[in-house]
């Protein structure tokens, strides 16, 4: 039997047809795949976030922290969205996503993770910031504990820059696994200016344990004001721009293991003027041989061990003659006053004629390498 296709059966011929509404399509968002996962805990600083449509299109991500700053990012070939920069520990993390379904829908998601809480958040600083430095003084960034392995140093060292004006070649070397350095081939030329940045953010320094900051600063390059101390000679001559400036008389320390002045190059740390002078700092106790208590004024410091140039009016007979001291550069109240007004740190003090050779870790001893010898210090060499 036929099926009637036309006018139902009855009615009349020419009235008019029932209307049929068409279906509303159902959206279609698209699909996301967004990793960290939303709620996720413990994620490592250095994991990736990525973002990707398994369908639709992706439009803009935005990953931020609490206080909004974003975590960049970009769009590789296949579509996805990854973090290009390091997370921070111990922080929550917003991601923002905005998408198109296939049939154009458009749709958003967010979502939120947290990284770990380290056992120790590893904390560094850069030196000198703001400061007018001698030729001698390198870009120095420490850490308040050891960069655990050459992989972790490589992976600082990787990160951080120094411009210079006017440009000067230079290299980042390692004294240790707290110290990171970066000094000229030669030494500065005055009035440079150095600028050093830090992006560490996220950074794995040690077990358990990360960098939570970014860091920056500059400095200023003064005068060349570069001295030489003759220990055999007792004298310590002072130049500014290859001009001798004043020849002073000085006693060094005396001969033996603890007292010897160090021979080496090294570069006022730091102006400290007053300073009590203590032998229990080297393990010679009161009531021992060798103990001493002195108080002196207008002292450099120029090894973290316990060497100054500084004021000593009780040795002035000495000086110029005869090497009294406990490792110090002892001179006259005058010449010590004069040495600290003319002096800035970063200043080069050249020690000869000891045989107990100074070690690089016990100042700023970057001078102490040739520069190709300064260049196998960076830990991208051993990494």
């Amino acid at each position: 039997m036929a099926v009637q296709t036309g006018p139902a059966a009855g009615s009349a011929s020419g009235s008019s047809s029932t209307s049929v509404a068409t279906p509303t399509p159902t959206p279609t968002p698209a699909e996301l795949d967004v990793s960290p996962a939303d709620g996720a805990t413990g994620v490592r600083p250095d994991q990736q976030v990525s973002v990707k449509a398994v369908t639709g299109d992706l439009g803009t991500v935005k990953v931020t922290d609490a206080k909004g700053t974003q975590v960049a990012g970009k769009v590789a070939g296949d579509g996805t969205w990854s973090s290009t920069s390091r997370l921070a520990p111990s922080a929550t993390y917003t991601v923002a996503v905005a998408a198109k379904g296939v049939d154009g829908t458009p749709s958003s998601t967010t979502s939120t993770f947290r990284t770990l809480k380290p056992k120790v958040t590893a904390t560094y600083g850069i030196l000198n910031s703001g400061a007018t430095v001698g030729v001698g003084m390198p870009v120095a960034i420490q850490f308040d504990s050891a960069v655990a392995d050459a992989a972790m140093r490589a992976e600082v060292e990787k990160r951080v820059k120094v411009t210079t004006s006017p440009k000067q070649p230079g290299a980042w070397g390692w004294l240790d696994s707290r110290q990171l350095m970066w000094r000229p081939a030669t030494y500065w030329k005055p009035g440079t200016t150095v600028a050093v940045t830090a992006p560490l953010t996220g950074l794995q320094t040690g077990t358990d344990k990360w960098i939570g900051n970014d860091d920056s600063a500059s400095f200023t390059v003064g005068s060349s004001m570069m001295s030489t101390v003759d220990i055999k000679a007792h004298t310590m001559t002072v130049r500014r721009g290859g001009q001798v400036l004043k020849v002073i008389p000085v006693s060094t320390g005396r001969p033996g293991k603890l007292t010897e002045t160090r021979s080496g190059t090294k570069v006022i740390i730091r102006k400290e003027g007053h300073v009590t002078m203590d032998s229990t700092t080297l393990g010679i106790p009161k009531g021992k041989p060798g103990y001493y208590k002195e108080e002196t004024d207008w002292n450099l410091r120029v090894t973290w061990t316990g060497e100054y140039l500084h004021s000593a009016p009780w040795s002035v007979s000495a000086q110029g003659h005869t090497n009294v001291s406990h490792g110090c550069v002892n001179m006259s109240p005058a010449n010590a006053r004069w040495m600290f007004d003319n002096s800035k740190i970063g200043d080069v003090v050249t020690f000869t004629g000891s045989n107990r050779p100074f070690l690089p870790t016990e100042g700023i001893g970057v001078w102490q390498y040739s520069y190709k010898a300064w260049q196998a210090q960076s830990a991208l060499h051993h990494s």
